[in-house]
């Protein structure tokens, strides 16, 4: 009689801990059910990736970005992603400083009238916006919706002061200020995590856009040089997105500025599982590459590989010394 007591006064915690367990289990597949219904009711989206050579012309420069806005739109595209310095390169130390305005100016004015005209969100990756005193500037990547309103904006946090081997010395902290906060933000396409080009050798960045703002599509505007985007352009953004299980858009600078700077290239789309979508069909022309972006694809990855749920960095991993 004592052992069967005994074996009943067991069974009930075990019971509770099984029942408990239960609507643990329920719960997240509910979560997962929810959130899949949400994503996949929407349609998939058709959006854009610009490749370009900018000049140091701001209206030759307006004139091509204008002319791919309304191209992109005429082929149904609602969201085209621009480049890094997409308004202006110079040739001379410090005259892109000069040429910095506030993002209510008159340059970025003009962007945002070409997006309401043309109804589609365009990303402006790499805007030389006025800097905290007359020398310096920020490198700023800014969103416009389809209304002609700037949505949000990000300055460049990982600023590129590299000796680039077999190539130049970059020292863009000269006369650029680097920015302090990360940026991820509503869109019709997903929940976008705004980045700009050296930014992308910091994968801490793209982690924290995942997994503490909830990214889904990661925006990667960029000058990349000929030499590291030979080396590592793709693989980089590939990473990215398979580590965060996100879409990658990396719009690029391409070919021949100036006699002293010249770009990579190689404008890509790339899913949540890290295969490339869309690019243009050379690393140098001028044009844009389309593809379709499908949240219910970002639910599907994510809920196969469940890296979100196996993740210890933030709770276990702990520092240690000697």
């Amino acid at each position: 009689m004592a052992l069967v007591s005994f074996a009943a006064s067991l069974s009930l915690p075990i019971a509770v801990a099984a029942a408990a367990a239960a609507v643990r289990s329920r719960a997240v597949v509910l979560r997962r059910a929810m959130s899949s219904s949400s994503v996949s009711a929407a349609a998939p989206a058709r959006v854009g990736v610009v490749q370009m050579t900018s000049v140091g012309d701001i209206d030759a420069n307006y004139a091509t970005c204008s002319r791919l806005t309304k191209e992109a739109a005429a082929a149904g595209v609602k969201f085209l992603c621009f480049p890094e310095v997409f308004s202006f390169i110079g040739s001379k130390d410090g005259e892109s400083v000069k040429l910095a305005e506030p993002l209510d100016g008159p340059i970025m004015q003009r962007y945002c009238s070409l997006a309401s005209e043309s109804s589609i969100w365009l990303s402006l990756g790499g805007f030389q916006e006025k800097g905290p005193d007359d020398s310096q500037q920020y490198n700023t990547h800014v969103l416009i919706d389809d209304s002609g309103k700037v949505r949000s904006s990000y300055r460049k946090i990982h600023l590129f002061d590299v000796d680039v081997p077999g190539n130049m010395v970059y020292k863009e902290s000269r006369f650029t200020a680097a920015g302090d906060t990360v940026v991820a933000v509503d869109s019709p396409f997903g929940r976008l995590g705004l980045t700009v080009c050296y930014d992308l050798r910091f994968p801490e960045l793209y982690q924290c856009l995942r997994f503490k703002h909830q990214a889904q599509v990661l925006l990667v505007p960029s000058a990349f040089t000929k030499v590291t985007g030979e080396a590592h352009w793709e693989i980089l953004l590939r990473a990215r997105a398979i580590e965060t299980q996100c879409y990658i858009i990396a719009a690029a600078q391409a070919g021949k500025h100036n006699e002293k700077r010249e770009s990579y290239g190689d404008s890509i789309i790339i899913d949540p599982w890290g295969t490339v979508i869309a690019r243009l069909a050379d690393r140098l022309s001028t044009g844009f590459s389309v593809a379709d972006i499908d949240l219910s694809k970002v639910e599907a990855v994510r809920t196969k590989m469940p890296i979100a749920e196996h993740r210890k960095f933030d709770s276990v991993w702990k520092s240690s010394s000697l």
